[in-house]
């Protein structure tokens, strides 16, 4: 077959070439069967009994979760259920076995399809959510009727490349830590949890490629090209080659990157600056220690909920994991982030569906306030596991003053519960919040005689405080990290912290970009904490800077109206500044 290039966006960087296995995880395998009429009755008869089954099911698994995670969650469920009761949906389905003479399954593929796309047509957010619904249901009921509990994904073998139509975040760990040496996908933005553990664990991947399911077969030659975003069906053995050779080139920079991990981050004028690494999985440590990650400003402690999949960790597998980080990189501080997952997206990895859209009103320290009993198996898992190396507690999305000292209060039960058990915990650790939201930024003053130490993320304060989704098209070019309003925010934030002796750390994307971080060196920051995929870039860049040529610019950038302005000052005196720039912004 002749060569085929298909262009997408590349979110996770890297080259792959293996053989294609393709999965369809939105839908099972469904066949069209007619049937004679005779047999109407009967595949009628099997179709309720499926949904019998389906219903109980959901519901059982609605109960669960709600007790487990909140009322609000086992909702969803047992909105599910009320659906499968649903006359209008199950007559629909019954009608057109009988009219078209077809399978049970068929008849469920094609009747929530049909109601999902009318659903679609609607403006309203809840209606497309309807829609999704039904199609969840759909896959519930088509399980049910051939006797499948859950989709089960084939073994894997060899250099193999998926491409799929959606991946949950669960099946990327499962399918990365099984081999799989690319991924090439449907659907999916920058900064989906897919997009996060693919790069976590080195695989290229590409999204934004509709219908490439449809082109590929199994087995089919495959190159993933996560740098361009190009995935190239049937390359030819020239292609192969140059992509090969490509891949080669990619191993030797590695190495002279890794030689860097004994450098120190230092400026030219002597001032050092902390880097340290975010991680996200286990396997990133082995990539912090060689770059010399001066310790981890942040561990995304969702990432264990989202690999537990279905099921919700222990406090065993918490205890076992944060020991096991807090060893390796002992004597460097793990800064441990806790629990940070919006509760729609929870629900959805539960259901094995894909990601719905975060709820803003259940995140962060609200949801861990709002189920105690759960996290208190995390929150014994960390302060156990804090014995074996410094560790320092932080506290996600936090908006008020009162959700730290409801936190402390909380936290203090949890003592008091192990001390009854007398089981040996870290007693005493730095307890930090993460600046994230507006609030937080303006009240910075009075919630730094609280904590320990500030890390500000600049991911999601960018994006509240300018109302811009980048992953929405229509206002990317609203999504501006060097708005001077910004710039404004966070130097109040730097000026609370120093004011209160404690220390401050930027763990967001701004601080991995060359530009990004010397704007923030120059604002004041003296740690910054990146992918350590980027810890030798970031590491140059810093040795190149001079503070006494960089502070007094970049303290001029606080007083322009926009970000072009900005980008302009910092041409005069950063290299490349517009190309690292856009960079940042995209």
């Amino acid at each position: 077959m002749e060569m085929e290039v298909i262009q997408g966006l590349g979110v996770s960087s890297g080259v792959a070439v293996g053989k294609a296995i393709c999965l369809e995880t939105r839908n099972d395998e469904v066949y069209r069967f007619p049937l004679p009429e005779d047999l109407i009755e009967e595949e009628i008869e099997r179709f309720r009994r499926a949904a019998e089954r389906a219903r109980e099911e959901v519901h059982s698994l609605g109960q669960r979760v709600g007790a487990e995670l909140g009322e609000e969650l086992g909702a969803i469920f047992e909105a599910h259920a009320l659906l499968l009761r649903d006359p209008q949906l199950l007559d629909r389905i019954e009608a057109r076995i009988r009219e078209e003479h077809v399978n049970a399954e068929w008849a469920v593929l094609e009747t929530t399809t049909e109601l999902r796309q009318q659903f679609a047509r609607f403006q309203m957010e809840r209606f497309r959510e309807r829609g999704e619904d039904i199609q969840d249901v759909g896959r519930h009921l088509i399980r049910s009727i051939q006797g499948l509990s859950h989709h089960e994904l084939s073994e894997i073998e060899g250099d193999v490349v998926v491409i799929a139509d959606d991946l949950t975040p669960s099946d990327a760990v499962r399918l990365g830590r099984q081999g799989v040496v690319g991924f090439a996908i449907e659907v999916g933005g920058q900064t989906s949890h897919t997009a996060i553990i693919a790069h976590s664990l080195k695989i290229p991947l590409v999204t934004g490629l509709p219908g490439i399911t449809r082109l590929a077969a199994h087995e089919d030659p495959v190159v993933v090209d996560g740098d361009s975003g190009r995935v190239i069906l049937h390359p030819t053995d020239t292609a192969l080659d140059e992509y090969r050779e490509e891949r080669e080139s990619a191993r030797l920079r590695e190495e002279e990157l890794a030689a860097t991990g004994g450098l120190e981050s230092v400026t030219r004028d002597g001032v050092e600056i902390r880097i340290m690494a975010n991680i996200d999985l286990s396997e990133e440590l082995d990539d912090a220690l060689r770059y010399g990650a001066r310790g981890i400003g942040l561990y995304r402690s969702e990432f264990l909920y989202i690999e537990k999949s279905p099921e919700l960790p222990s406090e065993e597998d918490h205890y076992r994991l944060y020991r096991s980080i807090l060893e390796r990189m002992s004597p460097e501080p793990v800064i441990l982030r806790t629990y940070d997952l919006g509760g729609r997206k929870l629900a959805r990895e539960v259901m094995e569906t894909r990601e719905g859209k975060p709820v803003l009103v259940l995140r962060g320290i609200r949801q861990t306030l709002a189920r105690p009993r759960i996290y208190r198996e995390q929150l014994r898992g960390i302060f156990r596991a804090g014995c074996h190396g410094d560790l320092r507690v932080m506290l996600p999305l936090v908006s008020t003053l009162e959700e730290v000292r409801r936190f402390r209060a909380f936290a203090e039960t949890v003592k008091d519960e192990l001390d009854e058990e007398g089981i040996e915990y870290c007693r005493d650790f730095d307890l930090g919040i993460m600046i994230e939201v507006p609030s937080a930024a303006l009240i910075a003053d009075h919630l730094a005689r609280e904590v320990d130490f500030f890390s500000i993320g600049t991911n999601d304060l960018i994006q509240y405080s300018l109302a811009a989704d980048r992953n929405n098209e229509h206002v990317t070019d609203l999504y501006q990290p060097l708005h001077p309003g910004l710039l404004r925010m966070i130097q109040g934030v730097i000026e609370a912290a120093d004011q209160a002796e404690i220390p401050v750390t930027v763990c967001g994307e701004m601080a991995g970009d060359p530009v990004g971080a010397a704007v923030l060196i120059g604002l004041g920051i003296r740690a910054l904490s990146v992918s350590p995929r980027r810890i030798p870039v970031l590491k140059s860049r810093v040795r190149t800077l001079d503070l006494a040529r960089l502070e007094e610019p970049v303290r001029r950038c606080l007083d322009l109206a926009s970000q072009s302005e900005v980008e302009e000052l910092l041409e005069e005196i950063l290299e490349h500044a517009p190309e690292t720039t856009q960079q940042t912004a995209s």
